[in-house]
């Protein structure tokens, strides 16, 4: 019996599964010039924000490949980002039944988990020492959704 092994996928959420824009359009004139330029610190703002076209299918079709974990970080100065990422996830991704909201890890040293791939749009917060793939998604070859997961389903 040969037993095939699936590899390890992790997906960062702002700007990759989560429209951050999405939120900052929907916050307060107020709050947008009480908080510029940290829009993360607004509280609430990541329970208003909505998909990256795309984001939940390719989402779903990964998951039937990969061992899919949502690595994302959330702002210190922000507590309600924290549970908002939860809700978030249970929101959007929770209909597929792959239990992606025991899926989500939030760290600032994406570094620190081993795995095969890294899907995120900025380098930060450990991305650069990542051990395994950094796919840098809206760069280069990884435009978008569509070019991401055509390249791991080829690839991995």
């Amino acid at each position: 019996n040969v037993k095939l092994i699936m590899k390890i996928l992790y997906i960062d959420m702002d700007g990759v599964l989560v429209d951050f824009q999405s939120g900052i359009d929907q916050i307060s004139d107020s709050d947008r010039e009480k908080f510029k330029p940290d829009f993360d610190d607004v509280p609430g703002i990541f329970s208003k924000m909505v998909p990256v076209d795309g984001a939940i299918e390719s989402y779903k079709k990964l998951s039937e490949h990969f061992h899919v974990y949502i690595l994302s970080t959330a702002p210190w100065k922000n507590p309600s980002a924290w549970s908002d990422k939860l809700g978030w996830v249970k929101k959007h991704l929770g209909h597929l039944g792959k239990k992606a909201d025991k899926r989500l890890i939030l760290s600032h040293h994406k570094n620190l988990n081993k795995g095969d791939y890294l899907i995120d749009d900025r380098l930060r917060h450990g991305v650069r020492e990542f051990e395994g793939e950094h796919i840098h998604f809206g760069k280069g070859k990884f435009k978008g959704w569509d070019e991401v997961v055509e390249y791991l389903l080829t690839n991995a």
